[in-house]
């Protein structure tokens, strides 16, 4: 990241600032730009991919089954296939990435996506989308396949191992399988010695000497982990801990297990333990905040299921005070960081603290991830504050950074016809308005208030 092209950190960041949001739709728009800019951009691939899953699902019609999404994506597909065919890499990964996010779970859009990146030089970005998608299909054979090929492309015998040992358990009497799995396996020896040879047929747990090791392998590979790997898995955090007590990577790591246990009193202890090995570590003190949070919501949805009102009641009560008073003390303690001066003047605003939101603000917009919803914000609050000049200035500077009428801008334009329209200056709301009209119809009210001025 730290090597990437300026603009494709400016564009990344603000992609991110969407994600945390979720605006998910100008996220993928951000990502886009940001690894168009800079292709081997691994970090904003990776975001890129998980906001057109989160997407996907919220409009619940993807999926790697879906007639829809094959047939809309069929005309790029094609012209996909027909540039890798040419040997054109960087176009044929530019139209795959708009293949993906018409349904970035759709195995053939990726497996073709994989091919493309591969001639364009970016192999690990192929083998990055196969794992997002072998993910949410830890079973499809295709997608084993192709990533125990570019596993072994890539050097990785281990992971392509464990892919070729599943799909040999998937069609036992299938030779290329087999025969897969010996070739990887015995590279894998090769590669890291120590193992017996793995060319005499046998299985890959009897070419293992260690098998518990290869055991604790197959758990951490497992896209879905069952109560067995994840006690497993505890029980070698905790033994890297014993053994290594001062790095913080394995406290974090516990505690990530002990939440997908639902063990939240366990997680919130290894990491307050290691927040004063680090003294004040702020991305762990940014996880020991989420963890706490994600308690409080384990909490709402089994007193939901009890149907006790009152309890819930108190319980969202006791939720939202915590969030308010978790997030004032982050930022006093970390008085330098921008994100969480943005975040607090967020929760500033959303309960009515104007004068105090504005100040966060103000300060926040001196970082470029932040500075469009900074000063959209700034525009909210002198507009709630009756201030209409200062609030036209700052929107209007805000939807100066966005060239596109992507969602943002949509939200800009119409607190400015709105302005317009309170200050009596109708022909100016007309033209804000029809701004958004012209390209999205079903905004809001937008086609209420552009007819209602016409007539």
């Amino acid at each position: 990241m730290s090597d990437a092209p300026k603009k494709a950190k400016e564009l990344f960041d603000r992609g991110f600032v969407a994600f945390e949001h979720n605006n998910m739709e100008y996220a993928i728009d951000m990502f886009a730009e940001s690894v168009k800019a800079c292709p081997g951009l691994l970090k904003a691939r990776k975001f890129l991919r998980a906001a057109e899953v989160k997407l996907l699902k919220e409009k619940k019609g993807g999926g790697a089954t879906s007639i829809v999404s094959k047939l809309k994506g069929m005309p790029l597909s094609l012209k996909v296939a027909a540039l890798i065919k040419a040997g054109k890499g960087s176009q044929a990964v530019e139209a795959a990435e708009k293949m993906l996010q018409i349904d970035a779970l759709n195995i053939d859009f990726v497996l073709l996506f994989a091919e493309a990146a591969t001639l364009d030089d970016l192999p690990e970005a192929a083998v990055q989308t196969l794992e997002v998608a072998r993910d949410h299909f830890p079973d499809n054979a295709k997608l084993l396949k192709a990533l125990g090929k570019y596993y072994q492309a890539a050097g990785r015998m281990n992971d392509a191992k464990l892919c070729y040992e599943k799909l040999c358990d998937m069609f036992p009497n299938d030779p290329e399988m087999l025969r897969a799995m010996k070739d990887s396996m015995a590279l894998d020896s090769m590669n890291r010695g120590g193992w017996t040879d793995a060319a005499d047929g046998g299985s890959f747990r009897d070419n293992i000497r260690d098998s518990k090791g290869a055991q604790l392998l197959e758990q951490e590979s497992k896209a879905v982990k069952s109560d067995k790997d994840l006690d497993a898995l505890i029980e070698l955090s905790k033994e890297k801990i014993e053994n290594e007590a001062g790095n913080i990577n394995h406290y974090r790591n516990l505690a990530r297990l002990y939440v997908q246990k639902e063990m939240f009193a366990e997680a919130i202890v290894i990491l307050e333990k290691a927040m004063e090995l680090s003294s004040g570590d702020p991305e762990v003190d940014a996880a020991l905040s989420r963890i706490k949070l994600q308690q409080f919501d384990y909490d709402i949805e089994h007193i939901k299921a009890a149907n006790d009102q009152d309890a819930l009641a108190v319980k969202e009560q006791e939720r939202a005070q915590f969030l308010f008073e978790d997030l004032q003390q982050r930022v006093d303690r970390y008085p330098n960081d921008l994100v969480l001066k943005f975040e607090w003047g967020v929760m500033l605003f959303d309960n009515d603290y104007l004068n105090e939101a504005i100040q966060q603000f103000q300060l926040a917009q001196s970082n470029p991830q932040f500075r469009t919803r900074a000063l959209y914000y700034l525009g909210i609050c002198f507009k709630q504050k009756e201030q209409y000049d200062m609030a036209t200035e700052q929107l209007e500077l805000a939807s100066a950074d966005l060239s596109t009428m992507d969602d943002t801008k949509k939200d800009i334009t119409y607190e400015l016809g709105l302005i317009a329209e309170i200050s009596g200056d109708t022909a100016g709301a007309l033209g804000y308005f029809k701004q958004i009209y012209q390209v999205d119809i079903s905004y809001r009210d937008i086609a209420d208030k552009v007819e209602k001025i016409y007539k």
